[in-house]
């Protein structure tokens, strides 16, 4: 008999969905509700790990990613005109050399993915409603949910994301998380290159990543004194402005958002906020998972691997262990160091590159936590 019965799991992301498939897996009754009601993320493009693309596998979607993303396993280092410098192998993770070393995908198509994946597996799920009070005891948690109905569960998973609701019940006294000092543009463009490729300029680094047989997304990071709201309007010029010193494939870019040529390309920006909670991540029968604990800025591309390997340990200590508070004490003892390095080793790199630090620090770091990464949970 498994270890419970029946678990809530609220917010529909990556980590919730994965969480949701995994507990499926051991005849485990699933609830998901997720706030938003399309059930259908905002984004650009994703860039996914080779230790990512390894935990998908084992969820069970990879064919579907590989399929309808994009991968490679080599990065192109080029100048700021295009010049190629160097290309860089990617390896696989351990444990699935049959995989690319890394892949892409539009964000909204992974959910797709991995949301068709969550109801073939069964778990019932209830768009447009979040909870609105959890009670438990020593035997479940009581909840109610916002349409008025009303659940016991053996166990809640918070899996809603940087800005948790569940988490303020478990952990009142988090002040929240903290502004890097960075803000991301992403834009989703025409296809161009086999590989991943950098773009080195004097102040600015670009990145562009395929998403699809067709299509790649640009991305940047630039430095920025807070989180200050960016009219939507503006992020097509503003994001121009940032590669003004690119000619090659760049330059075309920046020339097509001014232009309008590329008035189809999604551009985003967010602020980059990130946090680091130390274990327990649980309170009684109420568990924290992914970015409600180890929020991350994007600089090694592993925030949504690490919230799926999350969900992989935790659905794993459940099917093991004979006691929940045992299983909940394992799962964050697992997965703390491989979620630290992850937030850390990106923290490090967005001040370095803030301050116009080291490039050899920089490199040095990506390619030893990508190393680490790579080995099996």
């Amino acid at each position: 008999m498994a270890l419970i019965q029946n678990a809530l799991i609220v917010g529909g992301g990556v980590g919730g969905m994965c969480a949701a498939i995994q507990l499926r897996k051991q005849g485990i009754a699933v609830d998901l509700v997720e706030i938003n009601p399309h059930w259908a993320p905002d984004g650009a493009g994703i860039t996914i790990s080779g230790p990512t693309l390894r935990a998908l596998r084992d969820v069970g979607v990879i064919d579907e990613v590989l399929r309808e993303g994009g991968h490679w396993n080599a990065v192109d280092i080029c100048g700021p005109q295009g010049e190629l410098r160097m290309t860089v192998p990617v390896a696989p993770a351990i444990g699935a050399e049959e995989l690319p070393g890394a892949g892409g995908i539009l964000r909204p198509v992974l959910a797709d993915i991995l949301g068709r994946a969550t109801q073939r597996a069964g778990a019932q799920v209830r768009l447009g409603r979040s909870f609105r009070t959890m009670v438990q005891d020593d035997e479940g948690v009581d909840v109610l949910f916002t349409d008025g109905s009303t659940g016991r569960y053996d166990l809640v998973i918070g899996a809603d994301g940087v800005n948790s609701a569940v988490r303020r019940l478990v952990m009142p006294e988090f002040p929240g998380p903290r502004f890097s000092g960075q803000g991301s543009w992403r834009a989703v463009v025409p296809r161009q290159r086999e590989n991943s490729t950098i773009y080195m300029g004097a102040t600015t680094k670009a990145g562009v990543n395929p998403i699809s047989a067709t299509e790649c997304y640009l991305f940047v990071l630039d430095k920025r004194a807070g989180m200050d709201f960016i009219a939507p309007a503006e992020w097509p010029e503003k994001l121009a402005e940032l590669l003004e010193e690119f000619g090659g494939q760049v330059g075309e870019i920046r020339d097509g958002l001014r232009s309008g040529r590329l008035k189809d390309a999604k551009v985003l920006y967010r602020p980059l906020a990130g946090h680091m909670i130390p274990g327990p991540w649980h309170k009684g029968r109420i568990v924290l998972l992914g970015d409600t604990v180890h929020a991350t800025t994007p600089h090694l591309a592993s925030g949504a691997g690490i919230a799926i390997e999350g969900a992989l340990v935790l659905a794993e200590e459940l099917g093991r262990r004979h006691y929940l508070e045992g299983a909940l004490l394992a799962y964050a003892g697992r997965h703390y160091d491989r979620s630290r390095l992850v937030v850390t080793a990106s923290g490090r790199m967005g001040q370095i590159e803030q301050a116009g630090g080291s490039l050899e620090e920089h490199t040095a770091i990506m390619r030893d936590t990508q190393t680490r990464l790579r080995a099996p949970l």
